[in-house]
């Protein structure tokens, strides 16, 4: 289970681990909890083409569902929180309503954003920080009527390298958030940080199919559609995770397999 802020997050985020995993018969399922209706459409906040907030939503909804159906996702649950005021939630309210979910998926695996939150976006790192509480809270007894408690084996946080956030930024644009009048940019986590690298490569077509489907946001994307298949591969055919938590495995060695200890 990938949980994660905005439509697009998991193409962008994650979307090479879950197309492979499903690949190979992973049951994959994804909690968005925006609708990203906050964001810009076809490069404008808020010029005379924008459709609104209301219907960017819907907009961002529908891409969203298309994404993940590229990617092969199972099944999407989406919180319906406000884009951008994500980390301004009742964080008991959020932490319970994605606890509920893990209870009910009962998922071996979550991947979540970390501290950094990518670039330091304030809704990234609210939703890595309700997630990492909510696997503690789904371990426990829930509201009457839910599903018996949950024990996540393994949680993973998005960990960008120096190499990928380079191909990324020089792919999209410098990649910032700002905060309280604050430019924040992600610092890539350093190699020894990162335990697990996935060989994504094989299914680099599905994640491209996934972002394409994000329409509203391709002005954004505008040089992906003349970057070559090698290109394309080298930008989509590996992920890098922080392994936060296992209850099955450990050590310096590299995974290659975010199920390593549970298969």
């Amino acid at each position: 289970m990938a949980v994660l802020a905005h439509p697009d997050d998991e193409s962008l985020g994650v979307g090479g681990t879950l197309a492979k995993y499903a690949s190979e018969g992973v049951e994959t399922f994804l909690i968005t909890a925006t609708r990203g209706e906050a964001g810009r459409y076809r490069g404008s906040r808020d010029g005379p083409g924008h459709p609104g907030r209301e219907a960017l939503g819907r907009i961002r909804e529908a891409e969203l569902h298309a994404a993940a159906s590229a990617l092969d996702i199972r099944q999407v649950t989406l919180l319906d929180y406000h884009d951008q005021q994500l980390d301004r939630a009742d964080a008991p309210q959020a932490i319970a309503g994605i606890a509920a979910e893990l209870r009910r998926v009962r998922p071996d695996v979550v991947l979540t954003f970390g501290p950094d939150g990518a670039y330091g976006h304030p809704d990234h790192v609210a939703i890595g920080q309700f997630t990492t509480a909510a696997i503690a809270a789904a371990a426990f007894g829930g509201a009457a009527g839910e599903a018996p408690p949950h024990l996540v084996k393994k949680l993973y946080y998005i960990a960008w390298s120096a190499s990928l956030w380079s191909a990324y930024q020089e792919a999209f644009k410098k990649l910032t958030s700002q905060v309280d009048g604050v430019e924040r940019q992600a610092v890539p986590w350093a190699d020894w940080e990162i335990t697990t690298v996935i060989d994504t490569r094989a299914v680099w077509p599905a994640v491209w199919r996934a972002v394409s489907c994000h329409e509203s946001q391709m002005a954004g994307f505008e040089k992906l559609k003349g970057l070559s298949p090698e290109h394309h591969e080298a930008l989509w055919g590996s992920q890098a995770f922080y392994r936060v938590m296992s209850q099955v495995n450990g050590g310096r060695t590299r995974e290659t397999d975010v199920f390593e200890g549970l298969r």
